[in-house]
């Protein structure tokens, strides 16, 4: 079983390489590469998860070195059902873009560019996920930033650009940080192994505990996008591609949150931040649900939700007790696949009309019917409308907070009932204007040839359309009808979603037994260093 754990970092590294021998050619077997790549990850994700809840962590030792000295890869029960997620969403986005660019007829869209990248991203994202020492997550992290570098700024358009600029400034800068870190956190213990760190940072000076803490915190802080490092987000995502876009909303940020959850259980329980992290929550969740309700544009609305329901996550951890990091892990898990729907939606949208304006927009219940229902399920399912998982999710970790009693936890209860409720008036009222209101003047009919803000020398700037881009930035031809792989691809991860408020019991006790296991910290730390200790 041990052999399966680096599958899905090394495959999806093998098939970027074999794409990018293939060059431009043979665009078919391309396509089948990259799904079938996914496919398998998703596969092997399938059989880790009930081994590790069998089991107990499960352990890779690269080259056969062992652990503090070797790279270990722990798949235990937290990283596996990550794993599971990630890997049915980057497979439902995969296919999505796949059907965008045949239908756009993007050839200016490479797929030895575009995929190598996409798969990079997801390799990095898998093995953050199942990283045993600081240096290799921070390995990790390089390898999803660089990868979602090429995605952001694909096609090269102004305004991908300018965003990307942000985005890599803000990457850089926490890399640097990162990197700082991990340095104070070996002078300090001798070791990256995150099984021996967190024995020996139990026996350190209170201060220099704090020190290492305080700046793991930041970094992982920055890559979540949780307040005061959260600003970036909004400007940044909107603009890349819609399959891009998809995939950063629903996995990037989850990354960062999953660090942290690894920081707080692992190596610093108990320690004397929560209640920094609870201010954090309540601020990232109130804040990101007042950008939502301000935005005209459902990206933009959609960028802050993501934002603010990011606490939710850091409220569960910020808890630091079973139940708090249960809910926690169950808030991800829904998290990752409601918002990704979503934007993935949103694409379908601006295909079909043009623009993803709520001033522009109108009448879509009547004219895009199927794609009303697809954006008005993961919608509710985010605003917490019972008995959808989103409501299952925060009503777990509003209980967590009242039994905890602490004064600044029920006040976290009282902002996540806010933010919810906040959240029901921002997705309806883009839902009243997109869809349900009469369609305005200006909406784009079928056929309607949009370019991207960018122009050919020699065309004529009154012919363009503003700002609607495709894969590589360029034409978007509206159109009544979705290619059937992108309508497929959403409605399977909408399915997914709406699979969580079925599957609650067996969900909710699995991540139970994940908190039970992170917080107990023992089987990791035994499964990794064995006779080392």
């Amino acid at each position: 079983m041990e052999a399966l754990i680096s599958v899905p970092v090394v495959l999806p590294l093998l098939a970027a390489g074999l794409k990018l021998a293939i060059g431009r050619r043979l665009r078919r077997l391309q396509a089948l590469i990259s799904v079938f790549t996914l496919a398998a990850v998703l596969a092997v994700s399938l059989i880790l998860l009930p081994a590790a809840d069998r089991e107990g962590p499960l352990v890779a030792r690269a080259g056969g070195w062992e652990a503090p000295i070797g790279i270990s890869l722990v798949a235990d029960r937290l990283s596996t059902l990550m794993l599971v997620v990630s890997s049915a969403v980057t497979l439902c986005v995969m296919i999505y873009s796949l059907a965008q660019a045949y239908a756009d007829q993007e050839d200016r869209a490479p797929l030895s560019i575009f995929h190598p990248a996409y798969l990079i991203m997801v390799a990095g994202v898998s093995d953050a996920f199942l990283s045993g020492d600081l240096f290799n997550l921070f390995v990790a992290f390089e390898m999803l930033l660089s990868g979602s570098y090429v995605l952001l700024t694909f096609g090269g358009t102004e305004s991908r650009i300018r965003a990307g600029a942000t985005y890599v400034v803000m990457g850089l800068t926490s890399s640097l940080l990162f990197l700082v870190a991990i340095a104070v956190a070996y002078g300090a213990t001798g070791t990256v192994s995150m099984a021996q760190l967190a024995e020996r940072f139990s026996v350190l000076p209170q201060h220099i505990k704090l020190l290492v803490e305080l700046m793991l915190l930041l970094v992982f802080v920055v890559k979540a996008a949780i307040f005061p490092m959260s600003a970036w987000l909004p400007d940044s995502y909107p603009t890349a591609p819609a399959p891009a876009t998809a995939l950063f909303a629903g996995l990037l940020t989850k990354v960062g949150i999953y660090s942290i959850i690894r920081l707080e259980a692992l190596l610093f329980p108990g320690g004397p931040v929560s209640g920094l992290l609870m201010w954090a929550a309540l601020l990232t969740m109130l804040l990101g649900v007042f950008g939502a309700v301000a935005q005209t544009d459902i990206k933009r609305m959609l960028s802050f939700t993501l934002v603010s329901h990011i606490g939710y996550m850091v409220f569960g951890v910020a808890l630091s007790t079973v139940a708090g990091m249960a809910g926690a892990v169950f808030y991800v898990v829904h998290h990752i696949t409601v918002q990704t729907s979503l934007f993935l939606v949103t694409g379908m949208i601006e295909r079909r009309a043009g623009t993803t304006s709520l001033d522009r927009l109108g009448g879509l219940m009547k004219l895009a019917p199927l794609i009303a229902v697809l954006f008005f399920v993961p919608a509710m399912n985010l605003a917490g409308i019972p008995p959808m998982s989103g409501f299952l999710g925060k009503l777990a970790l509003i209980q967590a907070g009242v039994a905890d009693g602490r004064p600044m936890a029920l006040t976290l209860v009282a902002g996540s009932l806010m933010t919810s409720l906040l959240t029901l008036y921002a997705v309806a009222t883009t839902w009243s204007k997109a869809f349900w209101r009469a369609p305005p003047p200006g909406i784009r009919q079928t056929g309607t040839v949009l370019e991207s803000e960018e122009r050919e020398d020699g065309e004529d700037p009154a012919s363009r359309a503003h700002g609607t881009e495709g894969i590589t930035g360029r034409a978007i031809v509206t159109s009544v009808n979705m290619p059937p792989a992108m309508l497929g691809s959403t409605m399977a991860l909408v399915a997914l979603a709406l699979s969580y408020t079925v599957m609650a019991g067996p969900l909710s006790a699995l991540a139970e037994r994940i908190a039970t296991e992170l917080l107990a910290r023992e089987p990791y730390i035994s499964a990794v260093l064995g006779d080392a200790r």
